[in-house]
Parts: structure tokens; C-alpha cells; sequence
């Protein structure tokens, strides 16, 4: 059977599944890799509510012998991801995962399957299907929603910069389940912080929010900075944004503020991102001015507490949303709201971008959707913030 993958992001693929997210301001799902419209999600994938089922697995290799033993890296990874995922969902998601005890012996050394980030095809390919092959007697894949690989970090062909998800086109079968997706570990011990959620947002249908540039550019990490963990899973700030979390279904309607799409003036209130739990129904995390037919700008509010305790500048963050821009090619950009300025930039991704929230009294004014001034007037009660919102014109 041939098996063809996309390596980080998957074809828009099967029927929609209706979401309830009745709202003028909500963008459409598109054919875009990974889209990030939320009036549908993509049965292909498992929707993070509640609770999934995920299985870690340890490979070994006839070329080397491990110095590490399963237990030592399962936690690098846990419980830190499963926590991740608890405080971005506001405790509406659990990340429930077995680990093995044992390695499982690869049939072929690690240097046969040529692991890098650029990965040929028809190696990768022998590199899963004799993964599965190997766990099948000792794991029942039907369990799980989830199946984490972990190769040995110390095998003389493991690279660690070839840490994926993959997707298959066909899926691959075990105990009668179709295994459409697998995330790929090659990370040394201790791994790069967060590497783990940042996969695991790819098998939930999140898109990768950094930019690639050509080869040998250091540009990665202008769209969003430090922001969010699809952009830097080394980010100050790694919470998932706001419009994500609609998507995946942490936020709902009663959290979301849509902008009237005519003209005038309108007055919001929200609340950080990462305050928690979830509170009444006028509970605001994340306004949106929808400024086309795929296109909105979307602000929340970013604090130091939770996901963001070490960000950089706390305050009101905008940003763009383009439900048509496929991953790594710009679904999200951040507005720096302080150009010509830099924030913590001995920690910093990108400095650029680490001071972009705008504080009290200060404003952002761009012409798109014709025309939409905000201004940040203050602060709340609850130590949420006051905006208001101008649209000078309908939305085009």
C-alpha cells in the first residue's frame, strides 16, 4: 500500500461538522491547510473537549543502546503538556496519556531511515509503518485518539529537528482502527520547552503561525513573536490566542464580543486570556471586528498569570486573522502597537513584537474594512480592560 503524508499539516479534508458558533463575526473554515475559520471543525481531526486518549511509545534500535529509559522521558514531556492544555482550555480539556514502560525495538538501525526535518518520503514511510508494526502486539491502537512515537535521542540517526506530525492521505490500520495522524518525537533530553503541545496543536487542525522563510534566513518569528505556542513553542507569552481557542471549543459565543459590522462606536470589556476559571456569560476573553469575508481583527487581553506568567508587556493585543492563509504562510500577524520599540530582548524571540499590547489611553487605527479605530480607555473592576471600537464605515 503506498503511503503519502503531509508533514505539520493536513489537506481540508472530509465534511464539516457544524459548530455552534452562530455569530456575525465568525470566519468560514476554507480549503486552506489547517484553516483557522471556526463555523466548522474537521471531523478528520479529534476536537479537544473534555477528554482524549493518547499513547506514548519508546523506540529503540539495533545500531544503539539507550542511555535513557522510558520513565526518564516521559517526564520531560508530562506532565507539562497535559497542564499546558488544562490551563488553555480553562479545565474544559484533559490530555490523558499511557506511557510505556519498555523501549520497543525498531527492526532497522537508525541511520537506515534517513530521519531529518525534510524527511524522504519513501524512508519516513518504512520509519512508521515499522513503528506500528513493532507496538502492535504490545499496544491496542484502538484505544487511543492519540499515538505519540518517541525515538531513542541518543541513536546515531535520530535528528531532533525532524520532531513532526505526520498525516497520512491513507491512513495506516492497527486493531481496526484507522491511524490517520502520528506525531514523530526525535527531541534530545532534556527537548526544546513546550515542542510537545506545539505538535499536539497540530493534531487538534492548529496551523503553524511562524513564517518559514527561504534557507538560511533567521526570520521565523515575525507574524506573531512570542504570542502563541504555534509560533514559538520558546514564546514568553505561549498561550493560545483567543480565536483559537473558539475554534477549538474552549470559547464559545457567550465569551466572544462581535463589533456591529456598521458604522459607529462601540464599547467592550475583556478579560485576560489566561484569568481563569471561565466566568458569567458576559465573561468577554476576545472582541472581534470581522473586516471581510475570511479577514477579521481580533483583540484580547494578555496578562502574567497562567500560560503568559512570563510575558513580556501586559495590555490589549490585536492582531489579524485570515481564515484563507494556510500554515506558516501568515493565518495570523500581531499589530505592534508600539513600532519602533523592542521588549525583552535578552528573552525574546522577537523583540519587535514584544512590547505590541497597547495600555491604557493608547490606540491602533488601520483602514482595512473601512476604516476601524481602537482605543484602549481603561480598565475594569475585575482587572479586565475597557476598549472602544470606531468603525467608520460598514464592513466592505
Amino acid at each position: 500500500m503506498a503511503l503519502t503524508a503531509v508533514i505539520g499539516t493536513a489537506l481540508f479534508a472530509g465534511p464539516a461538522t457544524a459548530v455552534a458558533v452562530a455569530a456575525p463575526c465568525a470566519l468560514p473554515r476554507t480549503a486552506a491547510h489547517h484553516s483557522l475559520g471556526v463555523d466548522s471543525w474537521d471531523p478528520a481531526y479529534p476536537r479537544p473537549r473534555h477528554r482524549i486518549d493518547a499513547v506514548m511509545l519508546f523506540l529503540s534500535f539495533p545500531d544503539s543502546r539507550p542511555t535513557s529509559t522510558p520513565q526518564e522521558l516521559t517526564a520531560d514531556h508530562f506532565p507539562a503538556t497535559s497542564d499546558f492544555y488544562e490551563r488553555a482550555s480553562y479545565g474544559k480539556f484533559r490530555l490523558h496519556t499511557d506511557t510505556a514502560k519498555h523501549w520497543i525495538r525498531m527492526p532497522s538501525s537508525s541511520r537506515s531511515y534517513g530521519i531529518r526535518r525534510d524527511w524522504n518520503e519513501q524512508q519516513r514511510t518504512a520509519y512508521l509503518k515499522d513503528a506500528v508494526a513493532a507496538a502492535d502486539p504490545k499496544v491496542d491502537f484502538s484505544r487511543y485518539d492519540l499515538v505519540y512515537l518517541v525515538a531513542d535521542p541518543d541513536a546515531r540517526g535520530v535528528d531532533s529537528d525532524a520532531t513532526k506530525v505526520v498525516n497520512f492521505d491513507t491512513p495506516l490500520e492497527a486493531d481496526g482502527t484507522e491511524l490517520r495522524r502520528l506525531v514523530t518525537v526525535f527531541e534530545q533530553s532534556p527537548p526544546d520547552r513546550h515542542v510537545l503541545a506545539h505538535e499536539t496543536g497540530h493534531a487538534f487542525d492548529l496551523p503553524d503561525l511562524y513564517r518559514r522563510p527561504a534557507s538560511g534566513a533567521a526570520d521565523w518569528d515575525t507574524y506573531v513573536g512570542d504570542w502563541d505556542l504555534m509560533g514559538s513553542q520558546f514564546g514568553l507569552a505561549p498561550d493560545l490566542f483567543a480565536w483559537e481557542k473558539w475554534k477549538l471549543g474552549w470559547l464559545t459565543r457567550r465569551n466572544v464580543s462581535c463589533v456591529p459590522p456598521g458604522a459607529g462606536v462601540s464599547a467592550h470589556s475583556i478579560r485576560s486570556l489566561s484569568a481563569t476559571p471561565l466566568g458569567s456569560r458576559g465573561d468577554h476573553r476576545l472582541a472581534v471586528v470581522r473586516t471581510g469575508r475570511n479577514e477579521a481583527l481580533a483583540i484580547e487581553a494578555r496578562g502574567s498569570e497562567g500560560n503568559d506568567r512570563g510575558l513580556c508587556a501586559e495590555g490589549v493585543l490585536l492582531y489579524w486573522v485570515r481564515s484563507d492563509r494556510a500554515s506558516t504562510y501568515g493565518p495570523v500577524k500581531v499589530v505592534d502597537g508600539h513600532p519602533g520599540t523592542h521588549g525583552c530582548s535578552d528573552g525574546s524571540v522577537y523583540p519587535s513584537l514584544a512590547d505590541a499590547p497597547l495600555g491604557k489611553g493608547e490606540s491602533y487605527t488601520t483602514g482595512r474594512g473601512g476604516g476601524v479605530r481602537v482605543e484602549v480607555t481603561g480598565r475594569t473592576a475585575d482587572d479586565g480592560w475597557r476598549v472602544r471600537v470606531t468603525r467608520k464605515h460598514g464592513m466592505s
